[in-house]
């Protein structure tokens, strides 16, 4: 009985070690899967007005997306908004939900990260900070936005996105989906049993809302399984949100159904406020 006992423990030490090393190799294809698909003209999705644009990361990575222009602005420099998404979204995914939520009177940029997509290269969390600042520029130099009005939009680990590039440039307003608080909180509910010393990641929401001075907007579901509640409370708490809308009963993949319009219109009312 004895040597089976000690075969048992062995066998679970060995597979427990071939986990760990599994986790610690593949830990940035676990947070950013990077699905793959066309990535369409904006006309194709409904979006007639739109440009499909390619851009270039400091890093020299070929990633794609699209800009859809301001329709009703009153002047020749509208406002902006740039769109940083969940981890199993893309661009064209989305073309339903743009089409509902963006405002008529900014221009929005939305951008398939790199590995995802069409886009080039491989997800990584220092990539996805370089897709941001290339998206940045991009809007930055548009003869038809205003430079000082661009508000950032993150959901999910786009939160991540949204917060650094609202720390490293002035960004005029923000609005967080289903935000994490950081990559070890995220381990902690669903990797519990592997040592923390794997973790390579950061996605410090918390500590990057601590130092935005701009004016923040919070969406998060009350019966979100994949970032608690509690991650988005405490995002909110960090960068002393203007408020923190609770979506009873949504999950972390169902907001947009379960808000219904009070989603659209606390995004738009924020986003006239603030831009």
């Amino acid at each position: 009985m004895f040597p089976i006992i000690l075969r048992f423990v062995a066998i679970t030490l060995i597979i427990y070690a071939v986990i760990i090393v599994l986790a610690w190799k593949n830990q940035e294809r676990l947070a950013f899967p990077g699905p793959r698909s066309h990535l369409p003209e904006p006309a194709a999705l409904g979006f007639p007005e739109g440009e499909l644009v390619s851009l270039i990361t400091s890093d020299s990575v070929d990633i794609g997306g699209w800009f859809l222009p301001a329709l009703d602005s009153s002047t020749s420099h509208s406002p902006g908004m740039i769109w940083f998404y969940g981890n199993m979204e893309t661009v064209d995914v989305l073309a339903p939900i743009l089409r509902d939520l963006k405002p008529s009177w900014l221009g929005l940029l939305i951008i398939n990260y790199r590995g995802y997509g069409e886009s080039d290269g491989r997800p990584t969390e220092e990539g996805l900070y370089r897709d941001a600042e290339a998206a940045w520029r991009y809007m930055t130099e548009r003869h038809d936005i205003d430079s000082m009005r661009i508000a950032v939009y993150g959901r999910s680990v786009g939160s991540a996105v949204a917060l650094y590039l609202a720390n490293e440039n002035p960004v005029k307003a923000i609005i967080l989906d289903s935000p994490i608080s950081s990559a070890q909180d995220m381990a902690d509910v669903h990797y519990r049993l592997l040592p923390k010393f794997l973790l390579r990641l950061s996605l410090d929401n918390i500590e990057r809302a601590t130092r935005i001075d701009v004016p923040l907007l919070v969406f998060h579901g009350t019966d979100d399984r994949i970032a608690p509640v509690r991650m988005g409370r405490a995002v909110a708490e960090a960068g002393r949100a203007r408020e923190l809308v609770l979506i009873e009963g949504a999950g972390h993949n169902d907001m947009y159904d379960r808000a219904g319009t009070e989603y659209r219109e606390k995004m738009h009312a924020f986003l006239a406020e603030h831009l």
